[in-house]
């Protein structure tokens, strides 16, 4: 079991995160949200440019910050950046954002399976994974390396549904001229409800309380390609 990153942010009680994965062992990413915490940053350095989204992050960072232990903190300073496993024969790299930059979106309609199989065969590794845009999705290239977005925990997709996403990736078994790998995207749904209750309790913004009762984002909308924009309600 493996988390990509960003344990705090949009959500209440970042500790209670930080607590769970600890506790259980699993291997952690470092994402954009840790590597600020851990070194007490001024903001999230989530990559936004809209000043509307880069309030609400503000907002966003400074609850977390607030309400995450040095102890944590701490600890957060020692997550590495990438990670390499090997599953089956099949060399992965693990990041937050992207390879060249934590906190880069890398989105389903920009990104080229050149660009991907480029990264890939300069990295020396067959499969890339990564989240940071909130939005799952995976593309395989000629030569049968690829990426996969991994999806969130931490909110729903901007589809109108209240669920959340994370990913199972499983060895397809021997053989280099086929596919190595097999995705499942598994939709996990919560109590939302309570999480909502819990959002307003800790006084968070009803613009993040919104997004969780009805599926739709209220912000960090602007950073969204044009293609991904259309299949949310903006």
């Amino acid at each position: 079991m493996i988390c990509l990153g960003d344990l705090g942010a949009f959500g209440p009680h970042p500790d209670r995160t930080c607590e769970l994965i600890r506790e259980n062992g699993i291997l952690v990413v470092q994402g954009n949200y840790d590597h600020s915490i851990g070194h007490e940053l001024n903001d999230c350095h989530c990559g936004y440019t809209d000043p509307r989204d880069n309030h609400f992050a503000q907002l966003s960072y400074d609850y977390t910050l607030a309400n995450t232990s040095d102890d944590h903190r701490a600890w957060m300073r020692t997550l590495p950046s990438q990670q390499r496993l090997e599953m089956d024969g099949v060399q992965l790299l693990l990041c937050h954002g992207s390879p060249r930059r934590t906190n880069e979106f890398l989105w389903e309609s920009t990104t080229s399976a050149q660009f991907l199989a480029k990264l890939c065969a300069d990295l020396e590794c067959d499969l890339i994974l990564g989240t940071h845009t909130g939005l799952h999705w995976q593309r395989t290239c000629l030569n049968s390396q690829g990426f996969i977005n991994v999806g969130v925990l931490g909110r729903p997709e901007n589809d109108g549904t209240t669920n959340v996403w994370y990913t199972i990736l499983r060895s397809a078994g021997a053989g280099r001229s086929s596919l190595l790998w097999e995705v499942e995207f598994v939709p996990l749904a919560y109590d939302h409800e309570r999480l909502a209750r819990e959002m307003r309790n800790e006084r968070l913004p009803e613009e993040f309380i919104e997004t969780i009762l009805t599926g739709w984002w209220t912000t960090c909308l602007e950073v969204l390609p044009s293609k991904e924009r259309r299949r949310g309600r903006w």
